[in-house]
């Protein structure tokens, strides 16, 4: 089986990227899940987070914004102390706070749409294709992750640098970036 390399030999990280990464995903609440973890990710690898991510959606009431954003400093607190997260107290506070940026966007059109208007290929859905042959073909960051991250913070979200929405367009198929090698090209 041939597979991107940052997946390496961990069967956690290697079924994540046959089953999720890079395949195009329409749905509100996970694109918001999504955006939330990849902020947790933030100055960590994305296999600690993927590690964690069953913990995350028991404790933020299976990325539920109406449910989060009702959280408060007692809750907080009592998150502050669960080894099954990422202890940050940041990072926490700022899914809380991204889940009532979502209810704000939520009343007058769809999360996806919010989200894929930004994307490269815009509301057609459709994902930019790169085409990289090897790892140091792909960004870090790109024109439109900087778009992303410019909106998303307009509008009141947290812990959405350009880095990490381009590592969010990449995770939910707005672009592909699976490698020549691949055989998870689509």
């Amino acid at each position: 089986m041939q597979r991107c390399a940052w997946c390496g030999t961990d069967p956690l990280y290697q079924a994540y990227h046959d089953t999720e990464w890079g395949k195009p995903c329409f749905d509100d609440r996970y694109l918001f899940a999504m955006l939330c973890l990849e902020g947790m990710q933030a100055g960590l690898s994305w296999l600690t987070v993927l590690k964690k991510r069953a913990r995350y959606y028991d404790v933020f009431a299976n990325f539920d914004p109406a449910i989060i954003a009702q959280f408060d400093a007692a809750k907080v607190n009592q998150l502050m102390k669960d080894a099954g997260i990422i202890r940050h107290r940041g990072k926490i506070k700022a899914i809380i706070n991204n889940a009532n940026c979502y209810l704000n966007i939520t009343r007058t059109q769809s999360f996806c749409d919010y989200l894929w208007a930004l994307s490269p290929n815009g509301l057609a859905k459709i994902p930019l294709d790169n085409h990289p042959k090897t790892l140091a073909d792909i960004p870090t960051k790109t024109d439109f992750s900087e778009k992303m991250s410019k909106r998303l913070k307009q509008d009141g979200f947290k812990f959405v640098g350009s880095t990490i929405c381009y590592a969010f367009m990449q995770a939910v198929g707005m672009v592909n970036d699976h490698v020549a090698h691949c055989n998870f090209r689509h």
